[in-house]
């Protein structure tokens, strides 16, 4: 199968600081990350001020905060996201952009330049917004957790009335972190059979739980070709975000199961057996070997042969070819029947 594009999402992960948002740059493209995705957001024409704090909104240990106060702390200024977004360029990975207003979008294109978007559900409803970013005629991942299906062909559906055909739905919520059972892969399919369109999976489960680096690897097998994952410099430390994220580490297994999972899928051609797949059949294969000794001479049949493996021989479904043939040499039994030893 074709390579898994591997997004690794720093969100709100940097805590505010440039140089911890930088680090985390490095240690995705070290993680083998082909890009990485980052929150851009004006928060004055994101939320209100008085938006209220609670389970859901934030990370963990942090849900009796003014929230609005608590992201404008930790909110990064324009100079240290194109400072970031340097760094990100230097590093070989893609810059993946999520706006979260369309001030955000406006100094995203125009500062950061990014290579792709991400919408978030909650954007599905924006018509204006959706069609300034369908312009820019950018690959888009629409992030669906939370959204109707009515939704997500209605921005589907805006983004192609702007000949916009580059969208990736990726399916996946966080819910701080998401339990397993509302990971549902097999929905995967149903998306790009509904849609038409590239699937991805944005994984949120518990960073701590071991099955976090497999998880993306399965779903490959329903469909995906993309795989988002929050990554953190250390879930310890607990930096906004962590709940879901892989250390460095982990992000690294994480993908080294995603490209073994390739491997295994391999391609659904038809295609002439492998070298390795033609030894296994002449190592199993059974062949037709004498079940007595046979004298020169004597006609075989049917009572005088059976199945077994052996290295050389006839193959039982060959057996035709020798029935009623005289023998020109002397057999012992077990011994292989091979057809230079017939009249």
């Amino acid at each position: 199968m074709d390579k898994t594009y591997i997004i690794a999402e720093m969100a709100w992960g940097h805590d505010g600081s440039k140089e911890q948002a930088i680090e985390i740059v490095k240690k995705a493209k070290e993680s083998g990350a082909d890009g990485i995705s980052i929150h851009i957001t004006d928060l004055p024409s994101y939320m209100v001020p008085y938006y209220g704090n609670g389970k859901g909104k934030v990370s963990g240990g942090r849900e009796a905060l003014d929230v609005y106060k608590y992201l404008e702390e930790i909110n990064l200024t324009s100079q240290d996201w194109k400072d970031i977004c340097s760094v990100v360029a230097q590093q070989g990975l893609d810059l993946i952009i999520m706006p979260n207003d369309d001030r955000s979008l406006i100094l995203s294109e125009e500062l950061l330049n990014p290579d792709y978007y991400v919408i978030s559900a909650a954007s599905f409803v924006e018509e204006n917004f959706l069609r300034n970013v369908a312009c820019l005629q950018k690959k888009t991942f629409f992030r669906i957790g939370g959204a109707y299906l009515g939704e997500i062909e209605r921005a589907i559906n805006i983004f192609k009335e702007e000949n916009n055909n580059k969208i990736v739905l990726l399916h996946g919520f966080q819910n701080y972190p998401t339990e397993l059972n509302e990971s549902n892969l097999a929905f995967l399919t149903s998306l790009n059979k509904v849609f038409g369109v590239e699937v991805g999976l944005a994984d949120h489960i518990d960073g701590n739980d071991e099955f976090a680096k497999v998880i993306p690897a399965l779903a490959l097998a329903y469909g995906a070709t993309y795989v988002e994952k929050h990554i953190t410099l250390d879930r310890n430390d607990k930096s906004e975000d962590f709940e879901s994220a892989l250390n460095p580490n982990d992000f690294r297994k994480m993908v080294e199961n995603i490209r073994n999972a390739e491997v295994a899928i391999g391609s659904d051609n038809i295609s002439k057996l492998s070298d390795a797949t033609l030894r296994y059949r002449n190592i199993s294969r059974k062949r037709v070997v004498a079940v007595r000794d046979l004298k020169i001479g004597e006609v075989l049949t049917n009572d005088d042969l059976c199945f077994k493996r052996s290295d050389i021989g006839i193959s039982p479904d060959k057996v035709e070819t020798i029935l009623g043939r005289r023998i020109t040499k002397s057999v012992n039994k077990d011994d292989s029947l091979t057809i230079d030893i017939f009249e």
